[in-house]
């Protein structure tokens, strides 16, 4: 099987089989830990789901990824709500360019030789700095502590203005 999130390909070339492991992965996992999860946590919890500014908005050549990413936006929403009378808390954080596996990953595919190359390209194709997984790391850690009880069914965006652009 192929690299998931990092293949790319343009919607009416891209393989059907490469569009349903992405979705089995991103959209199913995600549908599979609020579905178990839920049941199990007590009441005024909060659960934090991992999106991209990619649920956000297009991005050509990645029609599944992206496609994704919006369903976890979905799914986020339709939980904050079912789980709204026992004060249970869902939200979404949406990274930006975030240096690691993945972005290697693509960089491999598409630049052998520079395998940073698909990080720098797209911070520099929105202006933008990496997010760092710090502060991804800060601002989930908000959201799941006590200090964002009146924070449920958001957007939470954290990508060096990639999103407002």
């Amino acid at each position: 099987m192929r690299a998931l999130p990092g293949r790319r390909g343009l919607t009416v070339d891209y393989r059907d089989e490469d569009f349903d492991a992405v979705m089995a992965v991103n959209v199913r996992g995600v549908f599979l830990g609020l579905k178990h999860m839920l049941p199990a946590m007590k009441d005024g919890g909060s659960i934090v789901c991992t999106s991209s500014v990619a649920g956000l908005r297009g991005s050509a050549g990645m029609p599944a990824y992206v496609a994704s990413k919006h369903a976890v936006v979905g799914l986020m929403r339709v939980a904050a709500i079912e789980a709204a009378p026992r004060k249970i808390r869902v939200n979404t954080v949406h990274p930006g360019p975030v240096q690691g596996d993945m972005m290697r990953g693509a960089g491999r595919r598409r630049w052998p030789a520079n395998p940073d190359a698909a990080h720098e390209m797209m911070c520099s194709a929105c202006g933008s700095a990496a997010t760092s997984r710090p502060k991804i790391a800060d601002l989930v850690t908000f959201l799941a502590s006590d200090e964002s009880r009146m924070i449920t069914g958001a957007t939470m965006v954290i990508d060096a203005g990639m999103a407002g652009g």
